[in-house]
């Protein structure tokens, strides 16, 4: 039975169906320039396996290309879809790769019908809360690795990369100073003219000193400059990690008998850890420096009564409430960013979404952090 197609051309792709046998004989060309037989003959195997099981005969097959193999495997699948079967026969070593390989690529089915709102809504929540817990478990045995890292470096003090560590520490800390001083600057002078005005209603202006000193001494200075950290240098570490996962110069690191966390991730977090702690200070001087500037213009203080006021309101243990998040905060930051960035594939906007996750998901938990310290100097009494 073969079609008028296959009469008028020799090379036409053609299935001949035997009767009662099951059995369907695949003759001719299956390639790209017989595309119109091809998609002719598999409707009709499509038809036939329809009815019964059917066994493809691939030996009558005089050539077979990319498009042929696909073709079958769509069918197949649509057969399968439908409850039918279909298996083949005498196909050579290379006719089996090709439609193993169109079958791993071929097209996933589009779902059967459309789930409602509140559906979709719990199943993508359903999705992030699991995907959350693989990061955290993810980011405890990267962590792990790390701490093992530097165990390494500390017993081989001469393999450390104490050029890499200035380096970080510079592109970091240094080279950070004016726009996290500028911006915590301008935000001391919005609390504290925001605090004059409404503090002055009540005729308690001056208590605008003991409001800026605290909140930021102990909460503003240090979360503000983990945030532009997270969006400065963490999202940095990403993009440098994964351009280098994108030309293979991680894996040529190992290749080369090297630990990439060693080399890679040891610097920079510990410029983290060391740069962090300085550019809080700076943060919380500036702020300060904001908030009696404001004070002065806004509320009339003096600035040897700014002063004086600030010492009798805070002491050196608030001081202390900030220094002591800033390491844990540099840590995470540094933890997620290397992550995000290992995980990058080999395009570009693989990269772009990695650097999002990892400033999105920096600031998120420095802010998580910040509240469980909160918590917990509040318990102690500190």
């Amino acid at each position: 039975m073969r079609s008028a197609v296959a009469l008028q051309n020799p090379n036409a792709a053609d299935a001949l169906i035997q009767p009662g046998e099951g059995c369907v004989a695949l003759t001719g060309y299956w390639t790209a320039d017989q595309a119109p037989s091809v998609e002719a003959a598999a409707s009709r195997i499509a038809g036939h396996a329809a009815a019964h099981p059917v066994l493809v005969d691939l030996g009558g097959i005089q050539r077979l290309d990319t498009l042929g193999a696909w073709v079958l495997e769509r069918a197949r699948g649509e057969i399968e879809a439908a409850g039918g079967r279909l298996s083949y026969a005498n196909a050579s070593p290379e006719h089996r790769i090709l439609l193993g390989e169109a079958k791993l690529g071929a097209a996933e089915a589009p779902p059967a019908r459309q789930r409602g709102r509140i559906h979709n809504f719990l199943e993508a929540f359903g999705v992030r809360v699991v995907g959350g817990k693989a990061d955290f478990v993810t980011g405890l045995a990267f962590l792990g690795e790390v701490v093992l890292a530097c165990i390494r470096v500390a017993s081989r003090p001469s393999s450390f990369r104490g050029t890499a560590l200035v380096h970080q520490i510079q592109q970091v800390a240094f080279n950070g100073v004016p726009i996290i001083v500028l911006i915590s600057f301008l935000v001391g002078g919005i609390v504290a003219q925001q605090g004059i005005f409404q503090l002055q209603r009540f005729g308690a202006q001056s208590f605008v000193v003991n409001l800026i000193g605290l909140l930021i001494l102990r909460e503003l200075g240090v979360l503000l400059t983990s945030i532009m950290v997270a969006g400065r240098s963490g999202s940095a570490f990403t993009a440098e990690i994964g351009s280098m996962r994108m030309r293979e110069e991680v894996d040529a690191l190992r290749v080369m008998g090297l630990d990439p966390i060693e080399i890679l991730i040891v610097p920079r977090i510990l410029a983290l850890v060391i740069g962090l702690p300085i550019l809080t200070f700076l943060a919380s001087l500036a702020a300060l420096a904001g908030g009696g500037l404001t004070a002065s213009l806004y509320g009339g203080m003096t600035p040897e009564a700014f002063l004086a006021r600030l010492q009798a309101a805070v002491s050196l243990h608030h001081v202390a409430v900030g220094l002591i998040k800033a390491p844990f905060m540099a840590l995470i930051i540094g933890i997620i960013a290397t992550i995000e960035g290992f995980a990058v594939q080999g395009s570009a906007e693989s990269l772009g979404r990695h650097v999002t996750a990892s400033v999105v998901k920096s600031i998120f938990m420095v802010i998580v952090l910040d509240g469980l310290f909160a918590v917990f100097f509040a318990a102690i009494d500190f």
